[in-house]
């Protein structure tokens, strides 16, 4: 497997020129390197107006391996081959360097770029990816990677300082200004035809990929501090995100979150944030602080709040579980109110973070929570309660990993193991390693709440001057809600929404049908691919696709739709392509956690269809069986089905001329 890594954007706060001056003195050796032995010039070319200079280096290198392996592998040095081409009329610096040693074993290959800043021309960028693909090393494989990956971090790190370090020895020597390239009066119009230095090698214009980087300042500002390994896994997975999402695509502290909660595992990592992704999409969650009010009964019977922030600047939020009558709650709300009622505090304890990271000038990623158990006996244990607690940590845990820096579990009394029994196999162990449990008033002594919280924000009723959480009490049984209610209520809640899920077989679509009267209407779209991988058409039919009809005999629909009942076929089988109906999109295949928006303007009234279907891999054997007996044999495998989440919209023409003057 091909190893991937990417360094954020590196910043030097000094001209190309200067910084150019500055690299050139790494070479041929640099003892700020001690593995890098020695260099030499194997050939050299130049432009005929002297813009562009063309070198190409064979570095020596001593690689830090124990002497075992490298008896084994029977060599002491490992050499590289690099290119670097610079243009000075563009002030970019391009350098590709590749492994000779072993280079039928192992492949690696780092590409590196200095160009000017591209909002403040008297500063420079420095940008660095390699790939590592190890094919077979003497059985030592793993080892290999091991070290490859070591020294591939310890580059990076080393990098900006010796840069940094020549930049310090021109200015100590009276160097801190190096005149911009200008075209000589007499110079040829024309900068292809090189002249040979050393050799007559061709001139080679690299053009490394333009993938969008972080500054590194900005990484250890905001987000803390990463080993390169861990940045690299953040720009990529951003990077992978900005090319599946069209760009709509979360913040870099909440992807952060998600790799640090997969122990930087980018497939696993990518696997949930996609899951998440489409999660709150559906229930709109991105709105819920400005869209949810909480219930009455929440604010007078609720026994939690924000409340300052801890010794470290973390938001704390306090719950008093033992004062709150979490029966009575969920008599009165219902789970799924709960559930959006803990979302909205989850959602609200993202922005305090965001605030506390400007306001602190360091990054918070994360909250306390102090959880006062005073009060908990078994009535808590009452197995709806239980079984709503159960359904918010699965989704608290599943969408908000790595928010909860710490919880502090106070005067925790007998009856508290037996909740924990029933609880912590649903919790992360990572999780779990962040919680502090004191019994009784064990709290206030050495190692207790004043090494974690100030004295003046400690509650009153810890023994603090602060009154900030109500006490809860009893919620009246004349609030309770009888359980149609509260089903009618949970199914509106989550419903609330403006996408529609549906599941693709193979061989059987999905289709919905539009239609248009206007000519000149706009159709748009937006979808995410949940499941498997699939592929979008939009047809054209100037007939209406019939929905499917129902089985006289058996009263129920002649086509076979999904377990769900959420999979519709509007296009008859005896349609033919071309005369019944048209393409007027071209096919778009989708990946598994693609998510995307399109649209299309008609050009005819009629009916557009709609259309998600099965990708099918090249090569793979296709049938001719009738469409019900493709679906039976399909629904064997489990494989064979997607699931996409969609909205489509029609904007008339009217408006979507008046959209187009707003816009223009």
């Amino acid at each position: 497997m091909v190893q991937k890594y990417q360094s954020p954007i590196r910043v030097y706060k000094h001209p190309f020129e200067l910084v150019m001056e500055a690299y050139e003195r790494r070479f041929p050796t640099c003892h700020l390197i001690p593995m890098f032995v020695d260099s030499e010039v194997l050939e050299e070319t130049e432009s005929e107006d002297g813009s562009v200079h063309n070198v190409q280096r064979r570095c020596k290198l001593d690689v830090d391996a124990p002497r075992l392996l490298k008896r084994i592998a029977g060599v002491d040095y490992v050499y590289f081959s690099q290119e670097n081409t610079l243009n000075k009329r563009e002030r970019t610096l391009h350098i590709e360097s590749h492994n000779e040693t072993f280079s039928n074993r192992v492949i690696i290959h780092e590409l590196c770029s200095y160009s000017a800043h591209p909002e403040n021309e008297d500063w420079t960028c420095f940008e660095q990816s390699a790939s590592l693909d190890i094919k077979s090393f003497f059985g030592f494989e793993s080892t290999v990677e091991k070290i490859a990956m070591k020294q591939y971090a310890s580059s990076i790190k080393k990098g900006k300082e010796i840069i940094e370090f020549y930049l310090n020895q021109l200015e100590e020597e009276g160097i801190s200004h190096v005149p911009r390239w200008t075209p000589s009066l007499d110079a040829p119009s024309s900068s292809v035809t090189t002249k040979p230095v050393c050799a007559t090698p061709k001139l080679l214009q690299l053009e490394l990929p333009v993938t969008p980087a972080l500054d590194a300042d900005y990484i250890k500002r905001y987000l803390g501090d990463l080993t390169p390994l861990q940045e690299s896994c953040l720009i990529r997975l951003r990077q992978w995100l900005q090319e599946s999402h069209k760009g709509k695509i979360p913040k870099d502290e909440h992807i952060l979150r998600f790799l640090r909660a997969r122990d930087f595992n980018m497939e696993k990592a990518r696997e949930i944030l996609c899951q998440s992704l489409t999660w709150r999409k559906q229930h709109q969650v991105d709105y819920l602080l400005e869209t949810w009010t909480s219930p009455q009964v929440l604010s007078d019977y609720y026994t939690g709040g924000w409340h300052h922030h801890d010794k470290e600047g973390r938001p704390l939020y306090i719950l008093r579980l033992g004062q709150m009558d979490t029966k009575g709650l969920v008599r009165a709300l219902g789970e799924e109110s709960l559930l959006r009622h803990v979302l909205s505090i989850n959602e609200e304890g993202l922005r305090r973070c965001e605030e506390n990271t400007k306001v602190f000038g360091r990054p918070i990623s994360c909250w306390t929570c102090l959880v006062d158990l005073e009060g908990l006996n078994m009535r808590h244990l009452w197995r709806p309660g239980v079984k709503a607690l159960l359904r918010i940590i699965e989704v608290v845990e599943a969408n908000y990993p790595e928010t909860l820096g710490r919880l502090l579990i106070l005067r925790a009394p007998r009856v508290f193991p037996v909740l924990w029994t029933l609880v912590s196999p649903f919790i992360d162990e990572n999780t779990r390693k962040k919680f502090l449990i004191y019994a009784g008033n064990d709290y206030q002594g050495p190692g207790g709440l004043l090494d974690y919280i100030d004295k003046e924000v400690i509650p009153d009723f810890l023994g603090g001057e602060c009154m900030v959480i109500p006490e809860g009490g009893l919620v009246p049984k004349s609030l309770y809600r009888t359980a149609e209610e509260l089903e009618n209520e949970d199914i509106s809640l989550w419903t609330e929404t403006i996408y529609q899920s549906a599941s693709v077989f193979k061989g059987a679509p999905h289709e919905v049908v539009l239609e248009i009267i206007d000519a000149a209407s706009v159709i748009t779209w937006d979808f995410d691919v949940c499941k498997g991988d699939v592929v979008f058409h939009l047809y054209h039919s100037k007939r209406a696709p019939q929905p499917p009809r129902k089985d006289p005999l058996v009263g129920q629909h002649s086509s076979i739709t999904t377990p769900g009942g959420n999979n519709v076929q509007l296009i008859d089988k005896s349609w033919t392509l071309g005369l019944d109906y048209s393409m007027v999109e071209s096919p778009l295949t989708c990946k598994e956690g693609e998510s995307v928006q399109g649209s299309h303007v008609t050009r005819w009234p009629g009916f557009y269809i709609l259309q998600w279907r099965f990708h099918t891999m090249p090569g793979s054997a296709s049938t001719n069986l009738p469409r019900v007996d493709d679906v039976l044999a399909s629904l064997q495998v489990s494989s064979h089905k997607c699931k996409v989440m969609y909205y489509t919209e029609v904007i008339g023409s009217e408006d979507f001329r008046l959209v187009a003057v707003c816009v223009s």
